[in-house]
């Protein structure tokens, strides 16, 4: 049996009660912070052509949050949240600005999602009741929470539900499961998800696309609702449905699928592709396939039952290349090329 630490990220829903309304006008406060900090970075770069260093924020944050009573609704800790992940953004901005990378910029308050508790503020209590700030929630306890808590972040869905995501530093204890000595390469394509190097193909059922004409009814509903009405919202929240039961149905297959695959293989290779580019040039079709979220998917199954995945970067003549001598072909066909892959994959391993 081995042994290893790794963090854990558990997602529990409260139950609705009119005590909610609290938390979300905490992640309203906390909407209204990180505005007035996107603000305050802006103005100083404006001021003295510097970047707005993430302590110094902080401490300004942390006096104005004493004079403000509704910037109170959000604890000292999760401020500092607000202020390092603004600074992280800014770092990567400065040094991939000239690679596309955009700055942060504002948000809309009622679209504002949630806010990050590190050690204070929040205690779990017995059975399923955590206690935030001065009150008590209950949550569905749908597991056991093992581990060290490192953080608590209360998040909004766009329905207006309440999700407690916790973060574990927990101790895996997993066994090494037992191994079926195959190794296979995957590709990953528009018209087939996956096509396996031993000839398998693997169709996406395309959610999205079999749902299009729904979306669309009911996104032609919502348009056609006056603003700010009762009517509009009950049709803005029929549409958020339509598009969070596709997202659960290709969720729910991607784990079935990760499971299928590290059942069967010990060692998968993938080419790694750039999916933003992709995303530009095919648009609403890489999005249905959501080929990043089924890798990290795969990833975290491949980890817990110890199988290996390897990425080979995507210009890099895998197939063409023999893993003894290192001769490189001119051209391979296809049908080669599967069988090529899964044999370099053996000799890098």
């Amino acid at each position: 049996m081995c042994y290893h630490d790794s963090m854990k990220t558990l997602k529990f829903k409260l139950y609705q009660h009119k005590r909610n309304r609290y938390l979300k006008q905490s992640i309203n406060a906390a909407g209204v912070i990180y505005n007035h900090c996107i603000a305050l970075h802006r103005r100083y770069y404006a001021m003295f052509g510097q970047h707005l260093n993430c302590a110094k924020l902080q401490k300004h944050m942390a006096k104005l949050r004493n004079k403000n009573k509704f910037w109170q609704l959000v604890g000292s800790q999760a401020v500092q949240d607000i202020c390092q992940r603004i600074d992280k953004v800014y770092q990567l901005f400065f040094k991939h600005n000239k690679k596309g990378v955009r700055p942060p910029g504002f948000k809309k308050v009622k679209k504002y999602k949630s806010f990050t508790l590190k050690q204070a503020r929040y205690k779990f209590l017995s059975s399923n009741r955590v206690k935030i700030g001065t009150r008590v929630y209950q949550f569905w306890k749908s597991r056991n929470l093992e581990g060290k808590i490192k953080t608590l972040t209360i998040k909004r869905t766009p329905l207006g539900e309440l999700f407690m995501v916790v973060v574990v530093d927990h101790v895996d204890e997993s066994e090494i499961k037992s191994t079926t000595g195959k190794i296979a390469g995957f590709d990953f394509g528009l018209k087939t998800f996956l096509t396996c190097s031993d000839g398998t193909k693997i169709e996406s059922p395309q959610f999205f696309k079999q749902s299009l004409k729904a979306i669309k009814k009911a996104s032609s509903q919502h348009s056609k609702k006056l603003k700010s009405s009762s009517n509009r919202e009950r049709a803005r929240k029929n549409l958020v449905r339509k598009h969070e039961d596709i997202s659960h149905c290709r969720r729910d297959w991607f784990w079935k699928l990760a499971h299928e695959l590290t059942d069967k293989f010990d060692v998968l290779c993938f080419e790694t592709l750039n999916l933003k580019g992709m995303q530009r040039l095919w648009g609403r079709k890489i999005s249905d396939l959501a080929f990043g979220e089924f890798l990290q998917i795969l990833e975290w199954v491949a980890k817990k039952k110890n199988k290996l995945v390897i990425f080979i970067d995507q210009w890099y003549p895998s197939s063409k290349t023999c893993h003894r001598c290192g001769h490189v072909l001119e051209t391979l066909e296809l049908s080669a090329s599967r069988v090529a892959l899964s044999i370099l994959s053996i000799g890098q391993w």
